[in-house]
């Protein structure tokens, strides 16, 4: 997961560096060549132009990095719930409750909030309550 959020920053900070690369060299390509009034008002509409699809980029970064964080803190949120597991066994007359984050659950162990690692035999039950929310 961090080498994707890593390859995404350093990806964006290249795509910075070479739009700004090529503005530079396009303005000094513009000052060096005197134009006539038509090549100014291309000049002027480029520009225009140029700064709508800056703006357009900018927007779509932020709204990119925007929805990115909102889907990892609710996925974060989500794994940080607390379940209770049951298990029944056919030798205890009483249930054993435990209580776990949802990101520990496995297919048959678990880690508690205190760090007590459960792995559930074959002849237990195991239930887990808070799953349905």
């Amino acid at each position: 997961m961090f080498s994707k959020i890593l390859l995404t920053v350093l990806f964006i900070i290249a795509a910075f560096f070479l739009v700004r690369q090529r503005r530079l060299g396009d303005a000094n390509a513009n000052k060096t060549h005197a134009g006539t009034s038509a090549t100014k008002q291309i000049a002027g509409a480029d520009s225009e132009f140029s700064s709508d699809l800056r703006f357009a980029a900018y927007m779509t970064v932020i709204l990119l990095v925007g929805l990115g964080g909102i889907l990892y803190y609710f996925r974060w949120q989500q794994d940080h719930e607390v379940l209770t597991i049951t298990l029944h066994r056919d030798t205890a007359a009483a249930p054993i409750s435990y209580q776990v984050f949802r990101y520990q659950l496995q297919d048959r162990s678990f880690v508690t909030l205190d760090g007590t690692s459960v792995t559930v035999a074959a002849s237990e039950r195991m239930e887990v309550i808070g799953l349905d929310q």
